[in-house]
């Protein structure tokens, strides 16, 4: 699957498929129109939606892969790779995609906050599995949206098509929001390994190596992204991963300042802080006074 496709606008992924463009920035996709294929790596130069009806090999997303199942929703971002490896074996794509690019959503209410939609920065092992009632949304959703496509353009057009796409986008986040609740045993201990991997960094010479520990950084060292990370701590604490964080790195600091023999610089320094600056800051904001002062009253 070394090949790769390049899909930049609409139209050409409509003609990849069989699929008659209808709207030169976006479309509702019957993949069961394309022809049969074998897998390949695609590049998408707009946001795509896939749901999959059916398995028919496992998608693969950068260079790793996601076992491709029944009832699967994955989003991809403008300039994302994924593809479909079929071991070399021809399939037949069936099941949906919602493709539309960023130009039909600049100026509307979704354009302004298509950003808070995470799930586009998700990993595929982190894609969205529904339920049958949940796809039953999907496609009512795809379907509203396929309608305006047929109709007339007028001046309703671009509002409505961008409020569907909208509202299909608010209905995946409260399917997100119910995923994380759902797949509790996939999730389970996360928050634990979360709280272990801070101890393990601060008792390690990470500090003084790599700095502060990064949400980003975190995210990688239990295998998930980093907004899914964040999403899945807001979920679990209602609390920000970065919050989370900082409170760690202060009570650590409490610990520290009972250490008379070290001055407020040396412990900012085994904090992994560049400047004590920053750590004073930080420290008077999360706890309202300076370490010297939390130093005097204790």
């Amino acid at each position: 699957m070394d090949n790769m496709l390049k899909f930049n606008s609409i139209n050409d992924y409509n003609v990849f498929n069989n699929n008659t463009t209808l709207h030169p920035l976006v479309s509702v996709v019957d993949l069961s129109k394309a022809n049969p294929r074998s897998g390949s790596r695609m590049y998408f130069g707009f946001y795509t939606i896939f749901l999959k009806d059916v398995v028919c090999g496992d998608l693969t997303y950068g260079r790793a892969t996601y076992d491709y199942q029944e009832g699967t929703l994955v989003f991809l971002a403008p300039g994302q790779v994924a593809g479909m490896n079929s071991n070399g074996q021809l399939y037949q794509p069936k099941g949906y995609a919602l493709v539309f690019h960023a130009d039909l959503i600049h100026g509307t209410e979704l354009g302004r906050h298509i950003n808070q939609y995470s799930f586009f920065s998700y990993d595929t092992r982190e894609a969205l599995h529904v339920s049958e009632k949940e796809r039953q949304i999907v496609l009512d959703c795809f379907a509203k949206i396929q309608y305006e496509l047929e109709h007339a353009i007028d001046k309703h057009s671009k509002k409505l098509i961008a409020s569907n796409i909208e509202l299909f986008l608010d209905y995946c986040q409260r399917f997100y929001d119910r995923q994380f609740i759902t797949r509790e045993n996939v999730h389970k201990g996360i928050l634990e390994r979360f709280e272990g991997l801070l101890n393990g960094y601060f008792e390690s010479e990470h500090p003084q190596t790599i700095g502060l520990p990064s949400v980003a950084w975190c995210a990688n060292e239990l295998n998930l992204s980093a907004n899914y990370f964040g999403d899945l701590i807001k979920k679990e604490t209602g609390r920000t991963a970065q919050d989370y964080i900082q409170s760690k790195i202060i009570d650590i600091a409490k610990g520290k300042m009972f250490d008379l023999d070290k001055s407020v610089s040396q412990v900012a320094t085994e904090l992994g802080f560049k400047y004590p600056a920053h750590f004073t800051r930080l420290f008077k904001q999360r706890v309202g006074i300076t370490p010297n002062e939390f130093r005097s009253q204790n």
